[in-house]
């Protein structure tokens, strides 16, 4: 995923979830739109290295977008979780997730499931359909250890609970962690944060639920993701 030409900040602070202010190379502060409802631990550090898209739409408040972070660690992330979605997608229609190929055609935000929710991805072909929910990983632990959710999330829940009745039904349903963080090297459900979506997630698995994992190559020009990472059933 090529990314626009971002503008160079210094983090403030981040506040009210949706709001960043920052301050410009140049001196002059702004505010920027967080496109993250996690809780960003590691990501939104005071001081931190950022970079802001720049949306021409004039009818918007704020116009810029804070999308990557160089966190004190000096890992790169992307903190934009939307783009989870577009970066699965861009890496099976190019053919790097070898797990999720062999399917006709990909659909976006199909409407699924018993609690009304909408899947992020579904593969389809004449033989089957692949349900996969993909969420955003960038809250970095000790030893190279990354864990979601970053805060309790009864929605995960829900979407573990979906991804069991696709499977019940008889299609293939994947949880995919998207790993938009350089620093984390193996992947883990947050017991310690939100124990309810750990034993949801063991669920899942024992019902036939496949969990994949891919980290990604984040840079200020480009996010691709390249390489598969291990996934523990519990939290170390």
């Amino acid at each position: 995923m090529k990314l626009p030409p971002l503008l160079k900040a210094t983090l403030i602070k981040r506040y009210k979830r949706f709001l960043a202010d920052v301050v410009l190379d140049s001196g002059e502060t702004l505010t920027a739109h967080c496109p993250n409802t996690g809780a960003m631990t590691g990501c939104a550090e005071p001081n931190s290295t950022v970079w802001l898209s720049t949306s021409d739409n004039p009818k918007r408040k704020y116009p810029n977008t804070w999308e990557l972070v160089q966190t004190p660690e000096n890992h790169m992330a992307c903190i934009h979780s939307a783009k989870a979605n577009d970066l699965v997608k861009e890496a099976i229609e190019s053919g790097v997730i070898t797990e999720l190929q062999n399917y006709d055609s990909i659909r976006t935000e199909v409407k699924y499931g018993a609690e009304n929710s909408r899947i992020d991805l579904l593969l389809e072909s004449d033989k089957q359909q692949c349900y996969i929910e993909v969420k955003s990983v960038t809250l970095l632990l000790d030893n190279g250890l990354g864990v979601f959710p970053d805060a309790v999330s009864e929605r995960g829940r829900k979407h573990l609970r979906e991804l069991i009745e696709m499977v019940q039904q008889g299609h293939r349903a994947v949880l995919f962690f998207c790993v938009q963080h350089s620093g984390i090297e193996r992947v883990a459900p947050a017991d310690a944060i939100d124990a309810k979506y750990g034993d949801t997630f063991r669920e899942a698995l024992a019902a036939g639920v496949e969990v994949l994992a891919y980290g990604a190559e984040v840079s200020v020009e480009e996010i691709c993701l390249s390489h598969v990472l291990p996934v523990l059933h519990q939290q170390p």
